[in-house]
């Protein structure tokens, strides 16, 4: 079956990938390129420090490896680490599960520590772990900073806190696929020895660049881990490094363009003022959320993550059909329940180059959609309480006082 396009614009609010700002598809609206030639590898290198900066590290050496999120998961484990090498990974949704799956099929031992669905990850089984390995068999800790499956957010510097307290020379590996360029991030001060995320997220790329910065650790560690790497093995990029010309194989020169201007804009909105403008879409959502009489996926005001919100609906109501609901009569695509919340929750994702008004107008269709399949929702009582919300907070333009 062939599906035409509706009027206007499809309202995208799954929690990745994002809507792609009009600026960065007009950067890679351009022909291909001779990586080859003088031209990309001088874009490159200043792209190369500039990425340093949304991981807000300046002894890190990042890697702009054409894949997705999963390939720098892959990428961050088989350069830093050997075959039966212990790690510690905290299993709180799908993504993490997905991760602690590729460990285990990468023939890593995977102490996985498991925590109900909703909640963040269990420190004090960590602390209990930490405490007991005086021999340092525990070379790894993983952590998904930003469990989109559940909403929920973890506490990196806590992590790093009881790595110093036990004098625990375990590797620190963080997915932030969803976080990174949204929430707080700060690999250098966290002790964060490998950070990755995926062009399709906060950046507001397509999808298709996975990005991973390394800590000097991390590097070092590199030369001696034995996992078997080809295609994601640093070694190659950092050879590439040295000669001045860093591509060990053809990049997206389209992508390498769009990269380029999302980070001009986001450095134009200044980092600061993109994770509190991340702040107050997820404060406005979760208003609307309680306002409809619904509650968050999340247990915990801790945990709430500030890129996606999962709503939990009522029993008699199929989350599924509310997203299956908003693609067929609102061109509005939310985000599905997966696994163990499957049916149970739907998710409204609210990360990237997005505004207050864009969103309001997610919050106004979710309202007409949870009428359509038999929730008593007051229309507008969730838009009026994230309006009320946006009008004491959004400030203004900078440029255009």
């Amino acid at each position: 079956m062939d599906y035409v396009n509706a009027p206007g614009r499809n309202h995208l609010f799954v929690p990745g990938p994002v809507n792609i700002p009009e600026s960065v598809l007009r950067a890679m609206s351009r022909n291909n390129e001779d990586y080859r030639s003088p031209a990309i590898p001088a874009m490159t290198k200043t792209l190369l420090e500039d990425v340093k900066k949304i991981f807000k590290s300046t002894s890190g050496t990042p890697f702009l490896i054409p894949t997705t999120g999963t390939g720098a998961w892959e990428s961050a484990l088989t350069n830093t680490l050997s075959p039966g090498d212990r790690t510690i990974s905290f299993l709180i949704g799908q993504f993490s599960l997905l991760w602690i799956d590729q460990q285990q099929r990468l023939g890593f031992n995977v102490d996985v520590v498991e925590s109900e669905w909703g909640r963040g990850a269990d420190l004090e089984v960590l602390a209990s772990k930490l405490a007991e390995d005086t021999a340092h068999t525990i070379k790894a800790v993983c952590m998904v900073h930003n469990e989109t499956a559940t909403g929920v957010t973890n506490n990196l510097a806590a992590v790093r806190k009881l790595l110093d307290h036990y004098n625990h020379p375990a590797l620190f590996l963080v997915d932030g696929v969803s976080s990174i360029c949204a929430l707080d991030f700060r690999m250098d001060e966290w002790g964060i020895d490998v950070a990755l995320t995926g062009s399709q997220k906060a950046l507001s790329l397509p999808t298709g660049m996975g990005i991973v910065c390394a800590s000097p650790k991390a590097l070092e560690a590199s030369k001696t881990a034995k996992s078997v790497r080809v295609f994601f093995d640093w070694k190659d990029y950092l050879k590439f490094y040295k000669m001045g010309t860093y591509w060990p194989y053809t990049p997206s020169i389209q992508l390498l363009y769009g990269l380029r201007a999302a980070l001009d804009l986001l450095f134009e909105e200044g980092l600061d003022n993109v994770i509190a403008r991340h702040s107050r879409l997820a404060k406005a959502t979760r208003l609307a959320v309680e306002a409809w009489g619904l509650k968050n996926c999340t247990q915990k005001e801790e945990w709430l993550s500030d890129t996606v919100t999962a709503v939990v609906v009522p029993p008699y109501i199929d989350s599924a059909e509310i997203v299956r609901r908003g693609w067929q009569r609102y061109n509005l695509s939310l985000g599905l329940g997966l696994n163990k919340v499957a049916g149970k929750v739907f998710r409204i994702g609210h990360l990237g180059n997005l505004n207050e008004l864009q969103l309001l107008g997610c919050l106004a269709g979710v309202e007409m959609i949870l009428k359509d399949v038999g929730y008593p929702v007051k229309l507008g009582s969730g838009v009026a309480a994230a309006c009320a919300f946006f009008q004491n907070t959004i400030p203004m333009i900078e440029s255009r006082i």
